[in-house]
């Protein structure tokens, strides 16, 4: 893995590819910098080594038309907040006046080129664009793990034009090390938590999987497929009826690489899909008709975490219940509350995909887990064993 550790950056121009793609409130102010601080570490090795960083990034779908809502002017103030330094701006991507911005930039300096997507060419992965870019550096970091699955022009195509000089950065290195523990190089036993809504989601992902696990635990909305395919009765709780052959494969195919597999055995039901919903605690197998699964029972919690407390490597992806809504949250409450506690026994845990990690940010789990990945889909892909263009584009 090729990395900046190593490299002297002094008198060097860098061109950093940063996923800066953050939440914004209706007056544009930035709502979460978590993505800032994420390469923060990066781009301090670069200027305190005598590097001027060039920072491309993406922010929301312009498509390829330059938007006022989506100019990177909005986020300035948050980035020179989180970075502690402050930016010069280029208002185009491209241009004569962004050249000259480039050739006068100084050690220690950064330089924050407008939106790449006001440029068609950018999702396009159009090589021209790509090799315009690549002129104002000598060195190309990609640090942006949240697009590394997309082939565009600064992420997967740039790179060609920096042979002996492209790197991944701190944040890219961390992800992806991340990863390989839990598919590869984690001690074991290796538990694999699935939540979310639907098999259909996770199909790839719980097949890649599975050689590298030893126990598959299967909650959310997407355990009900599991219960009925086995002849559970679910009420009317969430279910893929077209995908209940294929649950049954997935066990069977557990069975095969001796993957020990957990669902749920009770649940919270309610009537109605509302956080003021009545409620009441069931036999997952029995469901009343009317009534609906929305969280995961006490004995569910019990046995959940039995398994993950004796695990050494860790992967959470997916609530185990609504979180959403304060009277179905407390199973997934429980099981941030485990793989807390196992982590702080020494298991190494990775947390990934959007809800999981919305779940540890509004619960405050964060400093509690080992690693929180910063690309849902970039983490999803690589997980279901994806060659992400933007890793390629280094490593080869």
């Amino acid at each position: 893995m090729k990395n900046i550790s190593d490299f002297d950056f002094k008198d060097k121009k860098v061109l950093v590819r940063v996923d800066f793609n953050v939440p914004q409130n209706e007056n544009l102010e930035v709502t979460d910098g978590t993505r800032i601080s994420a390469v923060k570490p990066t781009l301090d090795l670069i200027l305190n080594g005598g590097g001027a960083v060039i920072l491309m990034t993406h922010l929301g779908r312009p498509k390829g038309e330059k938007n006022e809502k989506y100019s990177l002017k909005n986020i300035i103030p948050e980035i020179e907040k989180v970075l502690g330094r402050k930016l010069k701006f280029a208002e185009d991507a491209l241009g004569d006046k962004t050249q000259e911005l480039v050739s006068e930039l100084k050690g220690g300096e950064i330089l924050l080129l407008e939106n790449l997507r006001f440029y068609s060419q950018e999702e396009k992965g159009d090589k021209d664009f790509a090799e315009k870019l690549s002129k104002y550096g000598d060195v190309y970091v990609n640090d942006a793990f949240g697009t590394a699955h997309r082939e565009h022009a600064s992420t997967a195509v740039i790179a060609q034009f920096f042979p002996e000089t492209k790197f991944f950065g701190l944040l890219m290195e961390n992800e992806l090390k991340a990863i390989d523990k839990v598919l590869n190089s984690g001690e074991k036993p290796v538990t694999a938590i699935l939540g979310g809504s639907k098999v259909s989601t996770k199909i790839t992902i719980i097949e890649n999987i599975l050689p590298a696990i030893d126990n598959l635990i299967i909650g959310g909305g997407m355990a009900f497929t599991f219960i009925k395919a086995q002849g559970g009765h679910i009420g009317n709780s969430l279910i893929e009826d077209d995908k209940m052959q294929l649950a049954l494969e997935i066990l069977e195919e557990a069975k095969k690489h001796n993957v020990k597999v957990y669902l749920p055995t009770d649940t919270i039901v309610a009537k109605e899909f509302n956080n003021e919903a009545e409620q009441q605690e069931v036999n997952i197998y029995e469901i009343p008709e009317g009534w609906m699964g929305l969280d995961a029972g006490s004995k569910t919690r019990l046995l959940f975490n039995d398994v993950i407390i004796n695990s050494k490597t860790i992967l959470w992806n997916g609530p185990i219940g609504v979180f959403e809504m304060d009277n179905f949250a407390n199973g997934t409450i429980a099981l941030g509350d485990s793989i807390a506690e196992a982590t702080k026994m020494g298991a190494f845990s990775l947390v990934g995909g959007g809800d999981s990690v919305a779940f540890v940010k509004q619960f405050g789990y964060e400093d509690k887990v080992s690693y929180v990945s910063t690309g849902g889909g970039a983490m999803l892909e690589s997980l279901e064993g994806l060659e992400l263009p933007g890793v390629a584009a280094i490593t080869k």
